[in-house]
């Protein structure tokens, strides 16, 4: 521990004479919200053109999105979930 009665700025070499007293405040707000999003149940893939394979939805719009489900050498796989029944399809190449 440093014992001096000098206390200064290092940028501008300003020295303050006396006793220095120093306070930090914190000034915590509890009424801000934040939002959780839960990634398993959000729709936050971005939406292509594809027929749903389910024979009654006949929707033409999915969320999609790719993942590297094997060793770095193998082609990645691509999902597919319907906008409208949540149906998930996995594609391999």
């Amino acid at each position: 521990m440093m014992k001096t009665k000098k206390f200064g700025c290092p940028r501008c070499s300003y020295i303050a004479k006396g006793n220095v007293k120093m306070e930090v405040v914190e000034e915590v707000n509890d009424s801000v919200t934040v939002a959780v999003v839960d990634e398993k149940n959000s729709d936050v893939h971005p939406i292509t053109d594809y027929d749903c394979e389910k024979g009654k939805c006949n929707a033409k719009k999915a969320y999609f999105w790719i993942r590297q489900m094997r060793s770095g050498d193998e082609p990645e796989s691509k999902f597919y979930k319907c906008t409208k029944c949540k149906n998930v399809v996995r594609v391999d190449d």
